[in-house]
């Protein structure tokens, strides 16, 4: 009899563990870089996007049937709106008269400005069509929100960012098309104590409106982001601030910051809010990654997060029965005629030119801005820990290899230039060589590792199976972070346009490892 219970004892156990392996998932829910995510709801399929900064191409695209597993299906734009020069941030999805809309900020070629421009699109699917700039408001203009009330559209940004003036949430009616303004803007929301506020949320719930709005400091490693509530009995205001916020917060446990994301309606009318957080630690460096929580109401008519104020990594998940899927590794073997939508480029500081033919990605492009370092193309890693490896053919006198970039004046580059094999490291536009060894062969295996984010280690093969590391320390790099972004790996050719990079396939694969201390020497052992 003893048996037997301790038998029914251990299949209740395994049970209970399956079924909370089954009932919570881990955020974030969309793994790398992928600051500012708006998320909206056709029918049942949930697609989101986020902001890209000075990566092309614009706005990456993803799908979900569950909130919880996303894939990325394209990008808002594959060309750059004529207006626009760079920093394409926060975009916000609206899904109006079966129409689908993108407001944006990017800054306006003619006076560098940021200001707000809108594109229309038949499906988050397919490629969207520009109408230009919507919002040229002051010194700047970002962060659009759109809302529906009854039938009358609102536009909402963040205005006097770079004024000696406290920030506002301004507000302005929109046309029925939902692309011009109609009328003159006004005050929702003024940030009196001056701790920022941006990326804000509207919605209508019983006799009020809510604005969900972050405070404090978005960006880079003092980041303290956070998530605020204001509530009104009339859109225009005026609002009343929570006296219990934040609502949201890191600092503490799993994050280090979190904030600027909208919610999600579920079919049944569930909330689901989606910003961005900095995990703590390691995960610092994957950069600002979407994160997922359930919103809900008070009995005194506030707003709250089902699992508290503080941000954690785990949650409920939205859907019975959901299960979240592994993260995946990346290959390509450049196979097609166009490259995997994953792929992304310097394009402030690169025009880029990538061929597919016959099993090899031909690679190259045209410095610009004072460039001297040639085309970057590059993936948002989503782990700490991952290796990048390559196979070059040795043609032309350029640079051709493997990076890790930030930007065109922080990077990292290891590949063959001309007879010789070098690893360079360019910190805030001063190069620095690490290694350079006499080299005359037809090709090349080589191969990168990342430990917590920002130790880095090469390697060399002949045969891509056995590898020769050409250091006698990890180099460190957290000097490739920069203010909003963090370092992208990839491929690497800087030469002549018309003697392209020539690579025979690209794996990134995420690392598992441990650390061993022997004596006074720890030692990273992946598998």
């Amino acid at each position: 009899m003893k048996k037997i219970g301790l038998f029914l004892f251990g299949i209740c156990f395994v049970l209970q563990m399956v079924a909370q392996e089954h009932n919570y998932f881990t955020n974030p829910v969309i793994r790398g870089d992928v600051p500012d995510p708006s998320v909206i709801r056709v029918e049942d399929t949930y697609y989101a996007t986020g902001t890209s900064s000075e990566w092309a191409p614009f706005y990456p695209m993803f799908t979900s049937k569950d909130l919880v597993n996303w894939k990325q299906v394209g990008h808002v734009f594959t060309k750059q709106p004529s207006w626009t020069s760079n920093s394409f941030w926060a975009p916000e999805l609206f899904y109006h008269n079966n129409k689908v809309y993108c407001y944006y900020t990017a800054r306006q070629k003619s006076t560098g400005i940021s200001y707000i421009g809108v594109a229309t699109s038949d499906s988050p699917l397919h490629e969207f069509t520009d109408h230009g700039p919507i919002v040229e408001y002051g010194k700047e203009a970002i962060d659009a929100f759109i809302y529906d009330d009854n039938g009358q559209l609102y536009i909402s940004w963040k205005a006097y960012g770079l004024d000696t003036r406290p920030i506002e949430l301004l507000g302005c009616k929109l046309s029925a098309d939902g692309l011009h303004l109609d009328g003159e803007p006004f005050t929702l929301l003024v940030d009196e104590k001056g701790i920022g506020m941006e990326g804000q949320y509207h919605f209508k719930k019983g006799d009020y409106y809510y604005i969900v709005y972050a405070a404090h400091g978005c960006c880079g490693p003092s980041s303290d982001y956070d998530v605020y509530v204001a509530r009104a009995r009339n859109y225009g205001g005026p609002y009343e601030k929570y006296s219990g916020n934040p609502i949201l917060h890191g600092g503490e446990g799993d994050y280090k910051s979190c904030g600027h994301g909208t919610v999600v309606r579920t079919s049944d009318g569930r909330m689901f809010y989606m910003c961005h957080a900095y995990l703590k630690g390691d995960g610092f460096f994957i950069g600002r990654q979407p994160i997922l929580q359930e919103m809900e109401m008070t009995d005194d008519h506030w707003v709250r997060f089902q699992t508290g104020n503080l941000a954690i990594a785990e949650q409920p998940v939205p859907f019975v029965g959901t299960k979240q899927e592994p993260l995946s590794d990346f290959e390509d073997n450049f196979k097609g005629n166009q490259l995997k939508v994953d792929w992304t480029w310097n394009y402030p500081y690169s025009d880029i030119h990538a061929v597919l033919k016959k099993g090899k990605l031909f690679l190259s492009g045209t410095p610009k801005n004072n460039n001297k370092y040639g085309t970057a193309l590059c993936l948002r890693p989503q782990s700490p820990q991952y290796s990048c490896e390559t196979k070059v053919i040795n043609t032309g006198k350029g640079l051709k290899g493997l990076t890790l970039y930030g930007d065109d004046k922080n990077l990292i580059a290891w590949g063959i230039e001309g007879d010789k094999l070098i690893l360079k490291v360019v910190k805030d536009d001063i190069e620095s060589v690490l290694y350079d060894s006499a080299f005359a062969s037809k090709e090349i295996y080589l191969k990168l590792e990342v430990e917590q984010g920002c130790i880095f280690h090469f390697y060399k093969s002949l045969d891509g199976k056995t590898w020769q590391s050409v250091q006698n320390t990890p180099f460190k790099g957290k000097s490739l972070i920069r203010w909003d972004r963090v370092q992208r790996p990839g491929l690497l050719h800087y030469g002549d346009k018309d003697v392209p990079a020539e690579f025979s396939y690209f794996k990134m694969k995420n690392l598992k490892y441990k650390k061993k201390v022997d004596g006074d020497k720890i030692f990273s052992l992946y598998y």
